[in-house]
């Protein structure tokens, strides 16, 4: 009954995700469009404006996530999410409604600013699901987003206006189903509302109230709240578990004080460089004109649908992984195959050593791998391994490093395609796997099934980590 509940409210979630996958590739169904003589709206887009659509989701999330962490703690998890699925509404409902280059331009920026969902769903179904499933649970809603990829390329063979009163439909139905809803059981500890915390922890475990179990989790985020710092915290403190000194500090006293946030704040930021220029933001974007150009004796609409439908079992297949194998050895081994179909997809667009339906093949390779590693793990990592004083700051520094990486990729591929051709672009992102293949062997430690105190515990000193 507990894990019913769990997997029930994971799925109502996800929902979002995919509304929030649509929008990521909405460019790609109309960029032909709107650059044509024929277009849609006023007038023909400029390369500068449709290099512009491209990475504008990247650039409202942007504008969001410092925004998200604040309005988290204020709101709560679940009107928060309630309101960045309005975001989508509003957007929708403007590009509805004008045919205008500019109105297409900020209606589009407007959902973008749901972008923020890759930081809130993570981090809210971390703190409702418990630790021998949340990384199936964190993954799995992960899924939703290529679900929502391979229905926006479809979308595109509807008629341009169709297409959009569709995706509108679509965020409304989101929106009501964020009411069913319940708030994480960590935000209302931090409220002070113990008892609230209690009854909804006992309904996502499916048991009583007055159950040990809930007793135990509610311990467990206590100690959560109330950190003890590596290296630095005496003895005396250490007898002291009800200490309040720590809900004092602020963010930075926190950083300076705290050793293991500091290193898990970097392999987070090692880990999101990973996702941005490994690649693969660049084939889910330019999906059907990347196809067009690397094979053009292919359908562009199938050629994108089938990118979504590989993206979509690549991330059931790290759904099932993701717990039973653990996170590092997927970051490994997927960066390791990334790179490999990296250097062959560059190499077979540079030089055409092999039909063209194996340049598609490579591509369906190199996004299965990607998806498997940098294009999944780094969420689940950020939702887990951060204490819950620092969590806001630092998947909020994260996902903006992420973003702004996401934006300035897009927004300069065109141009650099344009300078040095395709083939080359790929080499670059086989080095950037490689890298990631030599730090995670040497310094990523697994976090599978671990509480948040005994993650942080493994980013201690040697010292630190020895000590009873």
């Amino acid at each position: 009954m507990g894990i019913r509940n769990q997997v029930f409210a994971c799925c109502v979630v996800s929902y979002l995700c995919f509304s929030t996958g649509i929008i990521s590739c909405w460019p790609s169904s109309v960029i032909k469009v709107f650059s044509s003589e024929n277009t849609t709206l006023n007038r023909v887009m400029t390369k500068t404006e449709i290099s512009l659509l491209g990475g504008l989701p990247s650039f409202g999330a942007l504008c969001t996530i410092p925004l998200t962490g604040k309005v988290f703690d204020t709101l709560g998890r679940k009107y928060t999410i309630l309101m960045i699925s309005l975001l989508q509404v509003i957007g929708w409902s403007m590009v509805c409604t004008f045919d205008y280059v500019l109105s297409t331009l900020i209606g589009f920026f407007i959902t973008g600013l749901s972008s923020c969902i890759y930081l809130s769903v993570p981090v809210y179904v971390g703190e409702f699901c418990q630790e021998s499933i949340r990384g199936t649970m964190t993954s799995g809603v992960l899924v939703l987003f290529p679900v929502g990829w391979m229905f926006s390329y479809l979308l595109g063979m509807l008629e341009y206006h169709t297409m959009n009163y569709v995706c509108l439909t679509i965020s409304i139905v989101g929106t009501l189903l964020m009411f069913y809803l319940r708030e994480s059981p960590l935000y209302l500890m931090k409220k002070g509302l113990e008892k609230e915390a209690a009854q909804v922890i006992a309904y996502y475990r499916g048991i009583k109230v007055t159950n040990e179990k809930v007793h135990r989790e509610i311990e467990n985020i206590q100690r959560a709240l109330n950190p003890m710092f590596d290296d630095v915290t005496s003895e005396t403190e250490k007898l002291q578990p009800n200490n309040k000194e720590n809900k004092s500090l602020s963010t930075w006293q926190f950083l300076k004080k705290s050793r293991s946030t500091r290193r898990a704040l970097l392999l987070s930021l090692v880990l999101y460089t990973a996702a941005i220029f490994q690649g693969q933001i660049v084939v889910q974007v330019y999906a059907e004109p990347l196809f067009s150009l690397a094979v053009p004796s292919m359908s562009t609409t199938l050629s994108s649908v089938l990118f979504a439908v590989v993206n979509i079992f690549a991330a059931l297949f790290v759904v099932y992984l993701v717990d039973s194998s653990g996170r590092r050895p997927l970051m490994i081994y997927s960066s390791i195959c990334t790179a490999v179909f990296a250097v062959a997809l560059g190499s077979q667009i540079q030089f055409s050593w092999a039909p063209n339906w194996v340049t598609a093949v490579f591509i369906y390779f190199f996004c299965f791998t990607y998806t498997t590693g940098a294009g999944t793990i780094p969420f689940t990592m950020s939702a887990e391994m951060f204490l819950p004083d620092i969590k806001n700051f630092a998947t909020i520094v994260s996902f903006e490093y992420l973003f702004l990486g996401f934006f300035f990729v897009l927004f300069v591929y065109n141009p650099i395609v344009a300078a040095v051709g395709l083939g080359p672009i790929f080499y670059v992102f086989a080095g950037v796997c490689v890298l990631t293949t030599i730090f995670c062997f040497f310094l990523m430690p697994e976090t599978k099934g671990l509480t948040v105190d005994v993650i942080q515990h493994q980013f201690c000193s040697p010292k630190a980590q020895n000590r009873p």
